[in-house]
C-alpha cells in the first residue's frame, strides 16, 4: 500500500474515526484504525466493537492495499502534520510516514485480523431535517447514565411513530423531546447508545439538509458524506416515561429563564464540590429565592414569577436543574410541581415538544 494526500484532511478524519477504537482491551487489533487504499480513495475504520466510525478521504494512491495501525498514536501523530503533504506507505517491518524531507516508522498489524463491520443495515429508514436530529439529540443525551449498574440506561430511547420522540434518564432526572420525522418506511423502537448518538451529532452541520437513519436488527447506520455510522443497540425493556411523569400538578410557576439561570450559576458557586450540590427554591405567590448554603457562605437571590397553586420549599441538584435550564430556548419557563418530595417538571411555557423531570432531593437542613 502507497498513497499521498493532503495532511489536513487526513489529520481530521484520523480524528474522527479515532472516537471509535477501543480502550482498556485485551485485543490489540481493536485499538487499530484500518487504512484501506482503493482507486482514488483511502478509507479509515475504527470499531469498539458498540460503535463503527468510517470516513473517506481522497487520495492519490500508487499500490492498492490495506493495514492496521495504531488508533490513537496515528492519531496524536498525523494530527501534527495538518500543514503537510503526506505520503503513507507499507513498510518492512510496519508503516511508513513521509512528510517534506522527513519520515518516521510504526508498527502496524494486518488488515486480516480486523473486524468485519457490517454496512449493508437498511431494513427500515426514517429521514430528518439535519438541524431536528441535532437539536433533539442535544435536547436528551446528557441525561443518559454514565455507569453501568443499568446498561440500557446509557442509551436513549428512540420511538420512531408520526415523529421521533427521544427519551433519557438516568435513575435522578428525565429527558424527553420530540421532532418531526420527514419521511419513514415504518415504525420502530429502539435504544441507542448515548455515545453514538454524540458522535452522530457531530456529522450533522445543515439546517434544510435532510439525514436517515437505518436500522436493522440489533443495528443502526447513518451516513453523512464520506462519513458513517454504525452502531449496536441496546437491548431490553426501557422504562416507560407514562409512569414516571406525573399529569396533575398543585403547583405551577411561571418565571424567566435566563434571569433563573443566573441566579442559579451564582447559587451554585457556593456549593461547588458538595456532596448534594443543593440549591433550594422558596415559591411564593409573586416571587421565588433561590438560595444556596455551604461552609463557605450563602447565597440568596429573588427571582419574579407567577404562581398558580400551593406556596412551597424544594432542594433540588444545581447540576440538573443548570442543565434542564439550558436545554430550554424560550424566554420563560414552566415548573410544575406536586409538593416537596415529589419528581417535578420543567418546560419551555409555550412549545411543550420537550420536557425534564427532576428528582428532589430531602434537605436535612
Amino acid at each position: 500500500m502507497k498513497f499521498v494526500c493532503d495532511g489536513l484532511s487526513l489529520a481530521e478524519a484520523v480524528m474522527k474515526v479515532s472516537k471509535a477504537c477501543a480502550v482498556r482491551t485485551t485485543a490489540p487489533i481493536m485499538e487499530c484504525i484500518k487504512l484501506s487504499a482503493y482507486g482514488t480513495q483511502v478509507n479509515l475504520l475504527a470499531t469498539d466493537g458498540e460503535l463503527s466510525i468510517s470516513k473517506n478521504v481522497t487520495a492519490e494512491v500508487f499500490e492498492e492495499g490495506e493495514l492496521c495501525v495504531p488508533g490513537k498514536l496515528f492519531a496524536d501523530f498525523i494530527g501534527k502534520l495538518s500543514g503537510e503533504e503526506v505520503c503513507i506507505a507499507t513498510g518492512e517491518k510496519g508503516v511508513e510516514i513521509r512528510y517534506r524531507d522527513a519520515g518516521t516508522f510504526m508498527q502496524s498489524l494486518p488488515a486480516e485480523e480486523f473486524p468485519r463491520i457490517d454496512f449493508s443495515v437498511g431494513e427500515n429508514s426514517f429521514t430528518m431535517k439535519q438541524a431536528a436530529l441535532k437539536k433533539i439529540i442535544a435536547e436528551t443525551v446528557f441525561c443518559c447514565a454514565t455507569d453501568d449498574s443499568r446498561p440500557i440506561l446509557k442509551g436513549c430511547l428512540m420511538e420512531f411513530r408520526d415523529d421521533l420522540e427521544i427519551c433519557a434518564l438516568d435513575g435522578y432526572r428525565l429527558a424527553s423531546a420530540k421532532a418531526e420525522i420527514v419521511a419513514k418506511s415504518g415504525e420502530k423502537s429502539i435504544v441507542c447508545p448515548a455515545r453514538t448518538l454524540t458522535e452522530i451529532s457531530k456529522m450533522l452541520d445543515g439546517e434544510d439538509e435532510e439525514i436517515t437513519l437505518y436500522t436493522q436488527g440489533g443495528m443502526l447506520l447513518v451516513r453523512e458524506r464520506d462519513t458513517t455510522v454504525v452502531s449496536r443497540l441496546y437491548q431490553g425493556e426501557f422504562i416507560r416515561k407514562e409512569n414516571v411523569i406525573p399529569v396533575k400538578f398543585t403547583t405551577q410557576v411561571t418565571l424567566a429563564r435566563e434571569e433563573l439561570i443566573a441566579s442559579a450559576e451564582r447559587a451554585a458557586i457556593l456549593i461547588r464540590g458538595d456532596k448534594n450540590n443543593l440549591v433550594t427554591l422558596d415559591v411564593g405567590t409573586e416571587s421565588l429565592k433561590i438560595s444556596s448554603v455551604s461552609d463557605y457562605g450563602n447565597v440568596a437571590e429573588i427571582v419574579r414569577c407567577e404562581t398558580q397553586g400551593m406556596e412551597m420549599t424544594i432542594s433540588m441538584n444545581a447540576k440538573f436543574l443548570l442543565d434542564a435550564l439550558r436545554a430550554l430556548d424560550e424566554e420563560k419557563v414552566t415548573f410544575s410541581f406536586n409538593g416537596p418530595v415529589s419528581p417535578f417538571i420543567l418546560q419551555n411555557f409555550e412549545r411543550k415538544d420537550s420536557l425534564y423531570l427532576i428528582l428532589p432531593v430531602r434537605n436535612a437542613a
